[in-house]
């Protein structure tokens, strides 16, 4: 998508650029490389991000300023001057592929993997899936699964993971994805699956 990217921003006209989520620095080092003038901000509320992202921009440390945070709150950050003379922003929203792929992060519904889904880091201030799951009202987590998991059956599943967890408390994929198949069926697509843990991912990330 780099391509698509490079000619909605056009970088080679310079000035400053904003990327939201900047990963591990892929578009930013393509936005860098347009143009000699370019200066960019970089954000992002994972701190493995930011690390990585500080090596690959390494060339370009004079033109690029990295900030750990949600890019919600860059209002509370920066003066708004500095945003109002933006040449162009990329937000590229969403949980990436390295953050799935790694096992402590919890953001897969592969058996086994812990319930912790925080995008800025296992120890970042949010509240981590599992106590979200064994702690909030059932009203609650009915209302996350339906407004941000677009599931039909929100007030069953929320019925079935308060009655499951008075039980066991839930700690890994497998006791989300069991109050899951009880609701939905056997059956169950991957699709739905990671339409309920979306919803959940988003609840703990605010």
């Amino acid at each position: 998508m780099a391509a698509e990217v490079l000619e909605h921003l056009r970088p080679e006209r310079g000035g400053r650029f904003l990327d939201g989520t900047v990963g591990g620095g892929g578009h930013a080092l393509q936005i860098l490389e347009a143009d000699p003038s370019v200066r960019l901000i970089g954000v992002d509320v994972d701190p493995a991000a930011i690390e990585a992202a500080s090596k690959r921009l390494a060339e370009y440390a004079d033109r690029v300023e990295l900030i750990q945070a949600n890019y919600r709150d860059l209002l509370d950050l920066l003066p708004r001057s500095r945003l109002n003379g933006l040449s162009g922003a990329l937000l590229d929203l969403g949980v990436s592929s390295h953050q799935i792929d790694i096992y402590g992060r919890g953001f897969s519904f592969r058996l086994g993997t812990p319930l912790v889904m925080r995008m800025g880091g296992t120890t970042g201030g949010e509240e981590p899936a599992a106590d979200l799951l064994n702690g909030a009202s059932e009203r609650e987590l009915g209302r996350i699964f339906r407004e941000y998991g677009e599931e039909r059956r929100w007030r069953a599943l929320a019925r079935e993971v308060v009655r499951r967890r008075r039980d066991r408390p839930f700690r890994k994929s497998d006791d989300l994805i069991g109050a899951i198949t009880a609701v939905l069926g056997s059956r169950v697509t991957e699709q739905e699956k990671a339409r309920i843990f979306q919803a959940v991912r988003i609840a703990v990330n605010d």
